[in-house]
């Protein structure tokens, strides 16, 4: 006889990386995989499911309906229903037009805050009040996460409400902490620079891409997919810009950006010397052996590969090099952070600078306002040495 696995609630398996149910009816060992997590809630909405089937059992009440109901994406399931929260979000889902990257991040949010309390739930049982009681039992880890699981859920139910399924968004009533934005911490000049020299220093001449690479990124302002997406294609050395018009995401070069609105980089001396170290990079690249014998991408990582495949790979250059210097820790991406505060202090007008970093003016402004405002603010102190002099008590 099998015997229950140590931990885990009567009835309830781990079976690799999903979570099922066991339980006997009409005659039968029925056993259904669910879609909940593998985590310490997922195992108890499982046996919380499972007691309610043992239970339905029990008193006569559970029939093919019933494990539709339960159970809405079994084919042990003869009765089909498609008003359940669970089957609707995977249709809803499946429909949609939209990255990869975008939709692993829906199917993550629903798995772990959604679909232990709501995959078998009617979708005309989910009013305000219902919804409203369920916020307050989710052990949320940070107002953040709560806010961004909350608003991919109302998205959801406009789309139930659109397609006639329920007369209102049971999300519209509740409030929804604000998102606040990622702090921004540039790097000075002095230190985006002493980054910049240090790699270049390096003795394994492989890794000076990396050099160009961060060189570019500081004096660019570039978002680093845009980075490691650009080829050599997109770069006017006349003109002195690049095409931003491509991304890496999920190791896959994406023929978009962020944005998904294309736009022209113009460059600096700083900018247009990483790209003419890389161009010789590129060349003495494809004089030596490798897998790889042609290089369209301007910064290659190596002889195996044409492209950066994760921004993740920037850190074995990027965190030994500031711990060298030593230089408080900021990730990488924090050279655009730091491009756009160097811009602003040097006096440039904000519409430019959102341009080149593909930002709408509202966002710079909101989200670079204190060093706006300080290219200005010395200025004005500096009034005061023409103010007359004051009385000596």
């Amino acid at each position: 006889m099998a015997r229950k696995p140590v931990g885990l609630p009567r009835g309830v398996e781990l079976r690799g990386d999903t979570l099922r149910v066991r339980f006997k009816w009409n005659g039968k060992r029925c056993s259904e995989t669910l879609t909940y997590p593998t985590t310490q809630a997922g195992i108890a909405a499982a046996a919380r499911l499972r007691d309610q089937v043992a239970q339905m059992i029990r008193l006569g009440v559970f029939n093919e309906q019933k494990y539709a109901e339960l159970f809405p994406t079994s084919p042990n399931a003869a009765y089909s229903v498609s008003r359940a929260f669970g089957p609707f979000a995977q249709v809803w889902l499946d429909s949609r037009s939209i990255t990869e990257g975008t939709r692993d991040n829906y199917k993550s949010t629903l798995n772990v805050w959604w679909m232990p309390y709501l995959a078998t739930t009617p979708l005309h049982a989910m009013s305000p009040a219902f919804m409203r009681e369920l916020v307050v039992r989710i052990p949320w880890t940070s107002d953040g996460v709560k806010a961004n699981a909350m608003s991919k859920l109302s998205t959801i139910m406009d789309s139930a409400v659109a397609d006639k399924l329920i007369t209102e968004n049971p999300m519209e009533g509740l409030d929804i902490p604000e998102r606040t934005d990622a702090k921004v911490d540039p790097f000075t000049l002095a230190e985006a620079d002493l980054i910049i020299e240090k790699l270049y220093a390096t003795e394994h001449w492989p890794s000076q891409i990396y050099a160009a690479f961060f060189e570019f990124a500081f004096y660019s302002g570039m978002r680093l997919g845009e980075i490691t997406a650009l080829r050599w294609e997109e770069v006017n050395f006349e003109k002195r810009m690049v095409h931003a018009c491509r991304t890496v995401a999920k190791k896959q070069v994406v023929e978009r950006t962020k944005t998904k609105k294309n736009r022209y980089v113009l460059l600096n001396d700083r900018s247009i010397h990483a790209l003419q170290v890389a161009k010789a990079y590129v060349e003495r690249r494809a004089k030596g052996k490798g897998r790889v014998t042609e290089f369209p991408y301007c910064f290659p990582p190596s002889k195996g590969a044409e492209f950066i495949q994760q921004t993740s790979d920037l850190h074995h250059q990027w965190r030994p090099t500031l711990k060298a210097l030593g230089i408080r820790y900021r990730p990488p991406y924090n050279a655009r952070h730091t491009y756009a505060t160097m811009c602003l202090m040097a006096g440039m007008m904000p519409a430019f600078i959102a341009k080149q970093l593909g930002h709408s003016i509202q966002i710079l402004l909101t989200r670079y306002a204190r060093w706006l405002d300080g290219a200005s603010d010395w200025a004005e102190m500096e009034k005061l040495t023409f103010a007359p002099k004051v009385p000596q008590a």
